[in-house]
Order: structure tokens, then sequence, then C-alpha cells
């Protein structure tokens, strides 16, 4: 058993989840993931001044805070795989 998680894996998991983007008052873009066992992971990016929002910026955001989250949650899973949980 590998005894690793790769971004490979993160960034499989992550490319087949159903994202779905919402631009809250013209200044925050929030980011629900729904990954295909279910699990829906929601991570959100705002600025102060509407004048300042850049989707992209917040997507790169919202997107890395999302792998980031999947990361833990496969390595707590690979945890539990390797025999430490109980």
């Amino acid at each position: 058993m590998n005894n690793k998680v790769t971004s490979e894996h993160v960034n499989e998991i992550f490319n087949k989840a159903n994202l779905t983007e919402n631009i809250l008052y013209d200044k925050c873009l929030a980011i629900s993931v729904k990954l295909q066992n279910g699990f829906v992971i929601v991570e959100s990016s705002a600025c102060v001044d509407p004048k300042n929002f850049d989707i992209n910026i917040g997507r790169e955001i919202c997107c890395n805070r999302i792998k980031d989250k999947i990361w833990e949650l496969e390595g707590y899973k690979l945890q539990c795989e390797l025999g430490e949980c109980k």
C-alpha cells in the first residue's frame, strides 16, 4: 500500500468533483465542490472594495484552499488505512 498522498491524486479527485461558483455582493466568490463520494467542501474569497474584485484571483485562492482540504482528508483516510484508526 502506498504510504503517501500525491498532488496527482488530489488533482484527480478535484477534477472529478462537481464545482459551483457564486459571486456574492459583487466582491465575494464562493466555490463549492461535491466530491464523487458526495462530500461537499465550500470555500470563499473576498475583497473589501468591489472595484478590486477579480474572479480569477478568487478562483485560484478558493481552488487552492479546496485542494488543501482534500489533501488533509486524504491524509486522514490513508492514516486510517495504514491501521492507525481504531
